[in-house]
């Protein structure tokens, strides 16, 4: 069967799945005895289970399965929760995380068994199970007469069931064959416990592990019944195979939701089973898997379709799906459909001959298109936001692993991870924020002496703080560390030859600190691998900015510092300001600009033969647009400037422009590889007659 089909949704919920894993087991190493939340974990590993399992993935569903064994012994309250426990649960995860990862690249699990985990997860598993057998022991009651006659009966039962098999010529002769080359001929029969809801889907499951360790020959029910689910909870069949009885049992069992598996090698002459063993599992399901994969899974199988899925679909495409509320796309319905009404508006009055056409109705007309277009840019932009939580949850687990790693004691704190941003910048951002917690984290917080010496907390807090301001949201890392030491930034960038002296002398602190965002400049005494090699701040730098953001920092030396990171709500349309140069169009974003002015040019200054302009109290460099994009002024040299005042953080710049043409709603559209020798150009768009026009950008130019 080619399960490829699910591959996407099985991605998306692998990734939820995991995020609830890392998030509740923090919990847990925290409130070791909270029920609720081992519950919660438990229910999410067996889910992903079933889910690995369904899909084929065996080493996921394995390395899912001696975890969830862990889960479960918690949760009955035979284990406790220790930090060697939690460690090698959490390096559990990570392992899942790159088999996700080879899925999501390449559509395969790959080949890496993480024996060492899975050896550790198993040894976790008998020593905290040694640690309370003798209790168990004590208070375990004797089987009682009414349970051994079960347990007789049910295997009665399984006998029965192959005694009651008549075989075909056929069957016999590819029995008689196997057995003569080696292989062994068992009876099996497989109990689903009573609380699966998907027995068809299981069955499924159990006779493709079967398949791709050998042939299965016959089965009662027949194939057709079993896909129908027209069985109890049990079936039996015949598998001829080079295995042992105990890994077909082993197999059988690693299957969700098998309760019990009895496997019996057939004698050729009597057809009858002479050897019999059984093994149980303690599992008890709480919820089905398969709410999205294997609902449409179906029995089959078959030879054909055991090589279906086992082929791949080649190379995987990274899920870029967005889960929108269902009255978000009511409205978007509704918008469209006013659209169509606008549509056939215009088509009717166009239809109308010369002097029956009134112009009133047209115009009204166009206010109508003009209104809903506007409406339907609104609404499909709220349908693309993404929480920024979906980025930020990841980061806990990332900061509670470096308190280990760095031996500092650190909490992180999130707020405003509901604040909404469109899904490009969300795709992009969490590499800068990445950057940024492991700099407050390594560079940014003391040791736990140095904190107890200066008289603050022992733990160190990292803040991760996010809001909307305006058409922008700002995001915030801020740590209650050292803060940044100017002087030091300076006698390293001496040392690197990256500044002079001289230029040293005449610059200010803040000046200093925005050259940690050069290339490869680092302050650390040595390199880790946590931070020290130079490459973090300049590509936080690079990657806000390519987003149409820009960062700043503020920092107290001994009280810590502060990141801040401006960005666009979207990057698919902006309102922006069309301006002429010459006989050339050019946007500039409106988040950018701060004012207009009409400056004579007598009030324009130079500073080190750079022309500026006084403007309320502030010195602004002017930039003149004609001469940076190579464009011939229309104006003349002795008229007044038409200056736009444009802003980057607390820097500000006035670009020089020929006219103004107006405010503009713009569609942001990719240049691509057309022009890759400039920064200054973010993108094009098209305008109402045609014509493309450049969007400058703004960060570039200042």
């Amino acid at each position: 069967m080619d399960v490829s089909q699910y591959l996407e949704i099985f991605i998306d919920e692998t990734k939820e799945h995991l995020q609830s894993l890392n998030e509740q087991l923090l919990i847990l190493e925290k409130e070791p005895e909270n029920a609720e939340t081992i519950n919660e974990i438990f229910r999410a590993a067996h889910t992903l289970k079933g889910m690995a399992g369904t899909m084929g993935y065996k080493r996921m569903q394995s390395m899912t399965h001696n975890m969830e064994n862990v889960f479960s012994e918690i949760r009955n309250g035979k284990m406790s929760v220790t930090a060697m426990i939690i460690d090698v649960l959490f390096k559990g995860l990570d392992a899942l995380e790159n088999y996700l990862a080879n899925i999501s690249s390449g559509g395969d699990e790959g080949t890496e068994e993480y024996a060492e985990i899975n050896g550790q997860l198993e040894q976790c598993l008998k020593q905290g199970l040694a640690g309370s057998a003798e209790a168990t022991v004590a208070a375990a009651p004797a089987a009682t007469a009414t349970q051994v006659a079960t347990e007789v009966s049910e295997a009665a039962d399984a006998k029965e069931k192959y005694k009651a098999f008549t075989y075909a010529d056929h069957e016999k002769h590819a029995m008689t064959e196997a057995i003569a080359e080696g292989q062994h001929a068992y009876g099996i029969t497989v109990l689903i416990q009573e609380t699966c809801l998907l027995k068809a889907a299981r069955a499924f499951l159990v006779f493709k592990t079967l398949e791709d360790i050998g042939t299965v020959i016959k089965s009662e029910p027949s194939v057709q019944d079993i896909e129908d689910e027209k069985f109890e909870f049990d079936f039996s069949l015949v598998l001829l195979t080079k295995e042992n009885a105990e890994k077909v049992k082993q197999l059988i069992m690693a299957v969700s939701e098998v309760d019990s598996a009895y496997v019996g090698e057939i004698d050729q002459s009597k057809l009858t089973i002479v050897e019999e063993s059984r093994t149980e599992t303690t599992e008890s399901v709480t919820k089905t898997v398969e709410q999205n994969t294997a609902a449409a899974v179906q029995a089959a199988p078959a030879k054909e379709q055991k090589k279906a899925a086992t082929q791949t679909a080649g190379k995987a495409v990274a899920s870029r799906s967005v889960r929108v509320d269902i009255e978000k796309l009511d409205d978007l319905m509704n918008l469209v459909s006013e659209l169509i009404i606008a549509k056939n508006g215009l088509v009717s009055i166009n239809n109308t001959d010369d002097a029956n056409r009134g112009h009133g109705g047209f115009n009204e007309q166009i206010e109508y298109l003009e209104r809903i277009t506007t409406n339907l840019h609104t609404s499909v932009m709220k349908v693309r936001m993404v929480p920024l939580e979906s980025v930020v949850n990841r980061f806990p687990r990332m900061i509670r692993d470096l308190s280990k790693k760095l031996d500092k004691k650190m909490e992180l704190y999130i707020s405003g991870e509901e604040t909404e941003l469109d899904r490009t910048v969300i795709d992009e951002i969490g590499d800068p924020l990445l950057h940024l917690l492991r700099n407050a984290a390594d560079h940014g917080l003391e040791t736990n002496e140095e904190r107890v010496a200066a008289g603050k907390p022992e733990v160190g807090s990292i803040f991760l703080n996010a809001y909307q301001e305006g058409n922008n949201v700002v995001i915030e890392v801020r740590d209650d560390g050292k803060g940044i030491d100017a002087e030091k930034i300076k006698q390293k960038a001496i040392a690197k030859g990256t500044i002079t002296e001289e230029q040293a002398e005449a610059m200010t602190d803040k000046e200093i600190i925005d050259l940690l965002f050069r290339p490869s400049f680092s302050t650390a005494e040595k390199i880790s691998d946590v931070s020290g090699r130079g490459v973090g701040l300049d590509v936080v730098k690079t990657k806000i900015e390519s987003l149409g953001g820009d960062v700043e920092v503020r920092t107290t030396l001994g009280q810590g510092s502060n990141f801040i990171i401006h960005l666009p709500l979207t990057l698919a349309i902006i309102q922006s300001l069309m301006v002429e140069l010459g006989s050339e169009k050019y946007a500039i974003p409106l988040g950018s600009i701060q004012t207009i002015e009409d400056i004579p040019v007598s009030d324009v200054k130079y500073v080190q033969t750079k022309e500026v302009i006084h403007l309320r109290g502030a010195v602004i460099p002017l930039i003149r647009l004609n001469e940076v994009l190579d464009v011939e002024s229309s104006k003349k040299s002795d008229e007044n400037l038409t200056v736009v005042i444009v802003t980057k953080g607390d820097k500000q710049a006035g670009f020089v422009v020929d006219n103004l043409i107006g405010q503009q709603e713009i569609v942001i559209k990719s240049i691509g590889k057309y022009i890759n020798n400039t920064k200054m150009i973010s993108g094009a768009t098209i305008l109402g007659d045609g014509e493309v026009a450049l969007i400058l950008d703004v960060n570039t130019l200042i």
